[in-house]
């Protein structure tokens, strides 16, 4: 760690993308960094998507501002893995993650996540919705919006596998998620537009089906009022994944920054933030975990366990959601 640290400050850059200071606490996170290590951070294109991070990566390729480290969706991870732009990396607490949501390799790991959630404005939602099959009652008419296009938003790809997963689907087949979004668009409930949180204020898509923490940490701040549940009938757990530049113009610095985010300190940062840090379990364990923060975290029906799709599922999904979403508004 001294001899990582060394070469991180002689560096003194770490270039990021996409990463909004008030998605799952990033904002604080990243100033904690820069204030532990004195090592200043760029954020590129801070409101953008997991294609937009990959994107990067190819089209910045031995610039000095390309980005040195990513934060994308399980899906967006496994490409980049397949097109060979990671660049293998073990943190000191690698063996905390459980082995479902890290590559073999290195390549990859998740970091934090949470429960795909229905976040509902009750000044302009007076029935409060339960459930993926409850959206599709008609007073929800013009109402309902996820996150983006699926195939290009890792937040929005996890509300069709959840809405897959509550329409007789499975984590190997996605295509029920699609089937119901496209129900939902023709009965009239579906907004096909990109749900943010000024969407939800301003009553364009009072109901927002996004992740439990963001809803809580970006949505909640400009409605104070917004209503979280996590849909009795899906409760799907999806994590963001980091992963090295292969061509990180600023390799050590892009190592000390996972070190930090998998430390106790990052992992409970994460957890201020509404979000569930990969290391949670061993965490609570340990006795290291942030009681407080960890009360504050919405309710999870059932029995709450930790069920992610492999690699090859992920995949598999990726390609139905690219070949039928399509469909969806057509």
């Amino acid at each position: 760690m001294n001899a990582l640290i060394a070469a991180a400050k002689k560096e003194g850059q770490l270039n990021v993308i996409t990463l909004p200071s008030n998605w799952a606490n990033y904002g604080t996170i990243m100033a904690d960094f820069t204030k532990l290590y004195g090592i200043h951070i760029t954020d590129a294109n801070p409101e953008g998507s997991s294609q937009d991070e990959l994107n990067a990566i190819a089209q910045l390729k031995g610039q000095s501002r390309a980005p040195d480290v990513v934060d994308v969706g399980g899906s967006f991870a496994v490409t980049g893995e397949t097109d060979g732009d990671w660049a293998p990396y073990e943190v000191a607490t690698w063996s905390d993650i459980p082995a479902a949501a890290k590559a073999g390799n290195g390549d990859y790991y998740a970091d934090y996540g949470g429960y795909v959630a229905i976040g509902y404005n009750p000044k302009e939602v007076k029935v409060a919705p339960t459930s993926f099959k409850s959206l599709l009652n008609p007073i929800y008419k013009n109402q309902v919006a996820i996150d983006g296009n699926p195939t290009q938003t890792g937040s929005a790809f996890a509300a069709v596998y959840a809405a897959a997963l509550a329409n007789g689907g499975s984590l190997s087949d996605i295509a029920p998620g699609v089937a119901y979004f496209k129900q939902l668009h023709s009965v009239g409930n579906f907004v096909p537009v990109e749900g943010t949180p000024a969407t939800v204020e301003s009553g364009q898509t009072p109901i927002l089906i996004w992740w439990d923490y963001l809803l809580a940490s970006e949505v909640k701040a400009v409605v104070p009022g917004l209503k979280i549940v996590i849909p009795s009938d899906a409760q799907y757990a999806g994590y963001y994944y980091q992963a090295i530049s292969k061509y990180a113009p600023d390799p050590a610095a892009a190592r000390l920054w996972e070190e930090f985010l998998y430390s106790t300190q990052g992992q409970n940062l994460w957890l201020q933030g509404a979000a569930r840090p990969i290391e949670m379990s061993a965490m609570i364990a340990s006795g290291t975990i942030n009681k407080t923060w960890e009360a504050a975290l919405p309710a999870v029906p059932g029995s709450g366990t930790l069920v992610l799709p492999t690699e090859a599922q992920e995949t598999t999904a990726e390609n139905v959601v690219a070949q039928q979403w399509p469909s969806v508004t057509s």
